[in-house]
């Protein structure tokens, strides 16, 4: 989980590739009318984000089966987001909060091509943001690289790199 630009899809994609995963992306899961708001430069409310929500505890987080594994990337900014995807999930269902710097995440939007994420939204991320508590979540910094980043959520997982 984190704001846009953090590292959520590529370390994810990391992760669920070594620790034999499945892998969501749940920008993906966006319904066209959001996906062209938010490359409009318009944040999204709570009120556009809670039927995606819903579609990602129903068809991804609960259509896990009992001893698989889902490594979803998700951004989960407020803590009643979080509530709602872990509601009824059970005790394997694990947040790691990429967290870094607002100037390092944007500097990374800008570098990056083909998202429809405007760097201009990141304020409004950063905004909406309720950085998750030690009882809530695992914060992970996104400073080392990449590869950095996904050899510390696998020790965390107890996988090694």
């Amino acid at each position: 989980m984190g704001v846009s630009g953090c590292g959520k899809t590529v370390v994810g994609e990391a992760v669920a590739a070594q620790w034999h995963a499945r892998f969501e992306d749940a920008d993906k899961w966006h319904t066209p009318e959001a996906v062209a708001k938010m490359a409009a430069g318009h944040p999204l409310s709570d009120a556009d984000r809670l039927p995606w929500l819903q579609r990602l505890k129903t068809q991804i987080i609960d259509a896990t089966p009992p001893g698989g594994r889902t490594v979803l990337a998700c951004s989960a900014l407020r803590k009643s987001y979080r509530d709602l995807l872990r509601a009824d999930a059970g005790p394997d269902l694990l947040f790691i909060h990429l967290a870094g710097p607002q100037s390092l995440i944007a500097a990374r939007m800008a570098a990056r091509t083909g998202h429809y994420m405007p760097t201009s939204l990141l304020d409004s991320q950063f905004a909406a943001l309720e950085p998750p508590g030690a009882e809530e979540a695992i914060t992970v910094s996104i400073d080392p690289s990449i590869g950095e980043i996904t050899a510390n959520v696998l020790a965390i997982l107890g996988q090694p790199a």
